[in-house]
């Protein structure tokens, strides 16, 4: 099939390229002539494990183009993707200024072009009732028939290309049969184990993007919440995660406590169904506390520094482990990194920070004010103590006694529990985890 996407950013480069390596022919659409000049030479404008190998071998075979030119992509293609940004305003609303100007910019190509039918797929992550809202501006553009199908993305950072290629479910929301069945025939060589590809209507396909996300947070600021009843208690969260993790009814994913958290999709989907309740009158209590649970405990490890160091931060020294919201990902956005290195220098301390790969998003928006360093160790020479905030694998299993050596004082406050308190101790570490009861009095 010949598909066109529109939105060369984390969505649209990872499902382009997924779509091309299955044998499609993809047009990847891009305003920013230095991204797609990029893209052409193989420099990607994100960064994700194995996507650059993909993106190689499909340009290289001739099945992957990038391109300015949404007229030339739409003339060409049979299914439109739109995988235009929708950030996020300061009430939580979804900013769709971009998705109006890619869905306007379709609807006069497919005029100009007399294109005849199109399929187009929102792809983006956008309000509820959405699909309508594109139709009217296709519609406003052109006389050619289209359908406008919601086709949510479950994508990690991190493991994107997994879930694209072999996805638990692909959904898809539209009225039509045939509409359906053209999706199933685009998407057939990703499910070829049998997972499912669910049709729904597309309202309740763009609900189950916003449920999913809302419903992982949730369980994530539960086990953040437990872990302070842990920490008031002298009970360890983790292993009250092992306990209920056996529970078929509750399983083992999102059992984590840790420092928050961030990314692209949690904050924002979470932001976006909350306001939607508001509007319609529908109270989500359960989410709205996840909400506030999680912007609370992007402030824990700070309260356990000012516990253990005093509230005045001036002359200590702390190194920061990890930019990135998660391992495996250049994404900063609703980082807790960033929270925790803001208020650190709010207190009057100094800030030493090391990332494998998201330090130059960081500087964009901490410049100066931290020192961005070349390494763990860097980070932690001459620190009071380190904070780990990012749990990248570089970070599990350090060389203790050269950590022991560069530290100025060997304390620990590990946000993501990655460390092993016995072991910590033994060592000589003073040992401060999320929720880790006794274990966290050094």
């Amino acid at each position: 099939m010949r598909v066109a996407v529109i939105g060369t950013g984390y969505v649209g480069l990872v499902a382009g390229t997924c779509f091309a390596d299955a044998g499609h022919t993809v047009y990847c659409v891009d305003n920013d002539p230095t991204k797609i000049e990029g893209l052409k030479k193989g420099v990607l404008p994100i960064y994700e494990p194995g996507l650059d190998v993909l993106v190689e071998r499909s340009v290289k075979e001739g099945r992957l183009f990038f391109t300015t030119s949404t007229p030339d992509a739409v003339k060409e293609s049979e299914i439109v993707f739109l995988a235009v940004g929708t950030p996020p305003n300061e009430d939580g609303t979804s900013n769709l200024q971009y998705l109006r100007a890619a869905s306007e910019e379709v609807g006069a190509a497919m005029e100009a072009a007399k294109t005849g039918h199109r399929i187009v797929v929102n792809k983006s992550t956008v309000p509820i009732g959405s699909h309508k809202t594109v139709a009217g501006w296709i519609a406003a553009k052109t006389s050619q028939p289209v359908d406008v199908v919601s086709n949510p993305e479950f994508l990690k950072e991190g493991d994107a290309l997994d879930d694209f290629l072999k996805p638990e479910r692909v959904v898809i929301g539209t009225h039509k049969k045939e509409i359906y069945e053209k999706m199933v025939e685009l998407y057939a060589p990703f499910v070829r184990q049998g997972n499912p590809i669910i049709w729904m209507d597309p309202i309740s396909a763009e609900i189950t993007k916003y449920a999913c996300n809302s419903f992982l947070a949730t369980r994530i600021s539960f086990m953040n919440e437990l872990s302070h009843l842990c920490d008031a208690t002298g009970g360890d969260v983790e292993a009250i995660r092992k306990g209920m993790a056996t529970d078929s009814r509750i399983g083992k994913h999102f059992l984590y406590a840790g420092a928050g958290y961030g990314g692209s999709c949690f904050p924002k989907d979470v932001q976006a169904l909350l306001h939607t309740g508001r509007n319609l009158n529908v109270d989500l209590s359960i989410i709205d506390a996840a909400e506030e649970a999680n912007a609370r405990q992007k402030q824990v490890l700070v309260k356990k520094v000012k516990a253990h160091f005093g509230s005045d931060l001036k002359g200590k020294t702390f190194a920061v482990l990890g930019v990135a919201f998660k391992p495996n990902t250049d994404d900063i956005r609703e980082a807790p990194a960033l929270t925790i290195m803001e208020e650190l220098l709010k207190a009057g301390a100094k800030v030493r920070t090391f990332d494998p790969v998201a330090m130059e998003h960081g500087k964009k928006i901490l410049e100066d004010r931290v020192t961005w360093t070349e390494s763990m160790y860097d980070a932690a020479d001459g620190a009071d103590a380190m904070l780990l905030v990012t749990e990248w694998n570089e970070f599990k299993n350090p060389d203790l006694d050269k950590l022991g050596k560069k530290l100025k004082g060997r304390v620990i406050f590990d946000g993501r529990n990655i460390y092993d308190p016995k072991v910590m101790k033994a060592k000589g570490f003073t040992y401060f985890g999320i929720g880790r009861g006794n274990a966290n009095l050094g």
